[in-house]
């Protein structure tokens, strides 16, 4: 398994008008936790992305447990659990600082050649920094 963590603080302008985290911004904050996550295996989104592969969410799923608010400062745990074969998913457990456990989400995501536009296999490179990254 690969785990890293990624803080973020709450802005005024991504709550609603009772003061919670509107829960559409959640998924903006995976894509921020899966960026940091894929740097931190030592490739980027961009890095993939100029090699001819991009990686379109195949599937979002979040449970909600408790609200984020304005100015909270969020740390958000990503998991890589499984070797990715064409898919590849992330996990993620949202908590404040009190530690209290805010939510939990997945997102899937598919590699994909940008010339043929069909789905394929990990590149090796990355599979090889991901295992790097979790014996690390």
């Amino acid at each position: 398994m690969y785990k890293t963590k990624t803080n973020l603080r709450v802005r005024y302008a991504e709550t609603d008008r009772m003061s919670y985290v509107y829960y559409g911004n959640y998924a903006i904050y995976f894509e921020v936790a899966r960026v940091e996550s894929m740097k931190g295996i030592g490739m980027s989104y961009k890095e993939l992305e100029d090699s001819g592969i991009m990686m379109p969410v195949l599937e979002y799923n979040i449970k909600y447990f408790k609200p984020a608010f304005y100015d909270d400062e969020l740390i958000i745990e990503t998991r890589i659990e499984k070797d990715p074969t064409v898919r590849i998913r992330f996990d993620y457990e949202t908590y404040n600082t009190k530690g209290e456990h805010l939510n939990s989400a997945f997102t899937t995501l598919v590699f994909v050649d940008t010339k043929t536009g069909k789905p394929i296999t990990a590149p090796d490179d990355f599979l090889a920094r991901l295992k790097a990254a979790k014996n690390a």
